[in-house]
């Protein structure tokens, strides 16, 4: 039996929903609640979660280091599979930091309230996963020390850049995407790191004031903030749409059968978003426990996550469908082959856990129980990543080892090198996380106390339902 996640929630009368913020909360215990990570002591859990992301932090920069040292033959790369864990670590880290963006900046334009209590944590998460992404293709080009020839700086050989390169499209989109993702955090950081100040003494007082720009709360700096965000949501909304557009055409812009297809833009955007909101939801179960804010997450905001896990999934199982009606419509022996051979071939293996974690697993989330269920969501969450990193698996390699002639047919297995790479990025991404919930509040305390009942201008009168006693705000019956 699994438990609910929140017990004898009372729900508002007039649109049937429960709270966005439970347990009698009001702007002082909020501000309590968020601040209590950075300011007592450290739990025990989140040591045991931070020495384990260090040693694979240690092992991410000891891969790159042999890397560099021996060169690419270290990897598991051959001919004709010249695309392997690099290509496969980057796209799925670009996915992984489009849920952040999209919760944040779409979200806010629609103006959806239960986006409030997540969004803080799903924009780190965008920026930690861009800097995992950008690590790859920096090392995949074998050398990496002249990296920067891929920006347009000038030089002593006047060599530009090639403009036509998808490679340089990478490193546009997901710069800029990385560049306007870290600008939106810091922007809509600036209230809580002012609170921060107010409440803390000596060096931690000069460094949260440093970075909360002289705040003062004043109608003019609310005034010149709301602008602000509201520019930047709207210039990083049709970022969502771009960044992972371009990460496709690196694929489709081949004339490789299985990639050279006009599908994979909005495919590879719903895949992203599907990945990015696991990897959010398993972030946010791990928090909330951690530092007891199950009343600031709450069964809405993880049934809500739980939902667009459902939309997205079922989009992307829409997708993989329809490659095969491609292949089939198109009259093309190789590309039939090629989706033939992905289904029934050597790498069927992987294929088939890829449908398995990301079309069969999400279908659960029809059932509001298994959308309700703390063990349910954080085990689908996980198996939902798994899933889609064996999708640009299986998209890089399965097109790749067999090649249009038998003789240049191969079998792609990773090396140790490969794959201690790949665990230790996920050592960095987690690094990064944990210092961010120790010593930046996780939660944006200036939208949930927009969001909550003392926001209203007419809290307190006997017009307000929870002065009638209509919507209780304990948590109880009302």
């Amino acid at each position: 039996m699994t438990q609910p996640l929140e017990d004898n929630v009372s729900y508002d009368p007039v649109d049937g929903r429960a709270p966005l913020v439970l347990g009698g909360t009001d702007f002082t215990s909020l501000t309590e609640a968020v601040a209590r990570p950075l300011e007592s002591k450290t739990p025990l859990g989140w040591w045991i979660v931070f020495s384990i992301s260090l040693s694979l932090l240690g092992l991410f920069g000891l891969s790159i280091g042999w890397l560099v040292w021996e060169g690419v033959g270290v990897w598991g790369l051959n001919n004709p599979v010249s695309w392997g864990f690099a290509i496969v670590n980057f796209v799925f880290w670009v996915g992984i930091g489009h849920a952040g963006t999209l919760i944040s900046a779409i979200l806010f334009l629609f103006r959806q309230k239960w986006r409030t209590s997540i969004n803080r944590s799903a924009e780190a998460m965008t920026i930690f996963a861009v800097m995992c992404a950008l690590t790859f293709p920096g090392i995949h080009v074998g050398r990496p020390w002249v990296a920067y020839w891929m920006f347009p700086l000038p030089n002593q050989m006047d060599a530009w850049p090639n403009f036509r390169s998808p490679l340089l499209w990478d490193v546009f989109a997901v710069s800029v995407y990385g560049t306007v993702s870290a600008l939106f955090w810091y922007v809509g950081m600036v209230p809580d790191l002012a609170t921060m100040r107010d409440r803390c003494t000596g060096l931690r007082r000069m460094i949260y004031g440093a970075f909360s720009l002289g705040w003062r709360g004043s109608m003019r700096h609310w005034q010149h903030y709301e602008k602000a965000y509201l520019l930047l949501a709207a210039l990083a909304t049709p970022l969502v749409l771009s960044v992972h557009s371009i990460v496709s055409m690196d694929f489709a812009v081949a004339q490789l059968p299985g990639w050279h297809t006009t599908i994979f833009p909005p495919y590879f955007v719903a895949g992203a978003v599907f990945s990015g909101f696991a990897m959010v939801m398993t972030l946010m179960l791990i928090t909330r426990s951690i530092f007891q804010m199950k009343h600031l997450v709450t069964a809405r905001h993880l049934e809500n996550m739980a939902k667009i896990m459902l939309l997205t999934g079922t989009i992307v199982g829409y997708a993989y469908a329809i490659e095969f009606f491609i292949a089939w419509f198109s009259g093309n022996p190789f590309e039939r082959f090629i989706f033939l051979n992905r289904a029934l071939g050597p790498y069927a293996w992987a294929y088939w856990i890829m449908v398995s974690c990301n079309v069969i697993s999400p279908q659960l989330f029809w059932f509001k129980k298994c959308r309700t269920s703390v063990p349910i969501l954080f085990v689908l969450s996980i198996v939902v990543n798994i899933g889609m990193w064996f999708e640009r698996y299986v998209i890089v390699v399965s097109s790749l080892h067999r090649d249009f002639l038998p003789s240049s047919w191969g079998y792609y297995v990773p090396s140790f090198w490969d794959i201690s790479t790949f665990i230790g990025s996920f050592g960095l991404f987690f690094t990064m996380f944990c210092l961010f919930v120790r010593f930046l509040p996780t939660v944006a305390l200036a939208e949930v106390k927009g969001v909550m009942p003392e926001a209203d201008p007419h809290f307190g009168d006997d017009e307000h339902p929870v002065a009638r006693g209509d919507l209780a705000t304990d948590g109880g019956t009302p």
